[in-house]
């Protein structure tokens, strides 16, 4: 094969697995750069991130399949041995991105929080402008710290002997 041939196929393998590669890394940050605790997000790229997340099992599907098939034509063609090893680590970092889209930062990051524990209000630490969530229930009462609930989002508690769920 010619050497104008040869650089010829390694520029369109190079064209497609870039162009896969931006399309997983993409649709892997995108959502988690807009969908990020206590920041506020607009319309717009709330429903962009959003749409991401749902059709991206789909499209990182075909973005592996694509990457290789690429990769395939591109051994076929391709002498060198460095050369090969070079593109089957390129399409890793596909499947790499792929994988991870999978995975859930939302529950690793925000899980319930284990069994609280609770002061009296007179020996709470609380500066007079704390926000709590507060729920009555029977003759119990309980609040619960918002600073605190921002970390976990979901309480399980026992109030009055019935299980509740507190979530801010």
């Amino acid at each position: 094969m010619s050497n104008m041939g040869q650089r010829n196929f390694g520029r369109r393998f190079l064209v497609a697995y870039c162009a896969c590669l931006l399309a997983a890394l993409g649709l892997l940050l995108y959502p988690l750069y807009v969908i990020r605790p206590f920041r506020a997000q607009g319309p717009r790229e709330l429903s962009m991130a959003l749409a991401a997340i749902r059709y991206r099992p789909p499209i990182l599907a075909l973005c592996v399949a694509a990457a290789l098939a690429a990769l395939v034509w591109y051994w076929r063609r391709e002498p060198r041995r460095a050369r090969r090893l070079a593109s089957a680590a390129g399409i890793l970092a596909v499947a790499a991105a792929a994988w991870l889209s999978r995975v859930n930062v939302y529950e690793l990051m925000f899980h319930p929080s284990g069994e609280p524990t609770f002061s009296t209000a007179a020996g709470a630490k609380l500066d007079g402008r704390e926000k709590v969530i507060a729920v009555r229930l029977g003759g119990a009462a309980r609040a619960y710290a918002v600073r605190s609930m921002s970390y976990h989002h979901v309480v399980n508690d026992l109030l009055d002997g019935e299980p509740i769920v507190a979530t801010y």
